[in-house]
């Protein structure tokens, strides 16, 4: 039998992924929207209740930003689009472990303008670990 690949990325998925990893802090901002943040800068929002269709934003590489926003299901966030963050609106179109890969990057753009001290202190770079 072919295991089947899970798709989407719920809040709380989202946030048993990123709980781990060195310097990260859950917020709730904007009523609903749970924020996860390292060294205190936002890398990823989605709304705690599922709702908008459980909107995923995240930054992305400046380079990739043209490219991802080009496809289907992927628009520029609102308010943050100027620093390259995108909006995946219907989430479920996503393979689980190319959100996770895409959360992961987006923690280490925002962990890597980090202060170096500050970067050191944080400890080793989580990885995602594949079919999870």
């Amino acid at each position: 039998m072919i295991p089947q690949r899970t798709r989407g990325l719920t809040a709380t998925r989202l946030h048993a992924l990123c709980r781990h990893w060195p310097g990260v802090t859950r917020d709730t901002k904007w009523g609903i929207d749970m924020v996860l943040s390292v060294g205190g800068k936002m890398f990823a929002v989605m709304p705690s209740d599922g709702s908008e269709g459980g909107r995923l934003s995240f930054k992305v590489a400046d380079d990739r930003f043209l490219e991802l926003t080009d496809q289907p299901g992927i628009t520029p966030a609102p308010y943050l689009a100027r620093a390259h963050w995108i909006s995946i609106t219907e989430p479920q179109r996503f393979a689980t472990t190319e959100l996770e890969t895409f959360i992961l990057d987006a923690y280490m753009l925002i962990r890597a303008k980090l202060t170096k001290k500050m970067q050191a202190e944080l400890g080793p770079l989580p990885t995602v670990k594949a079919g999870k």
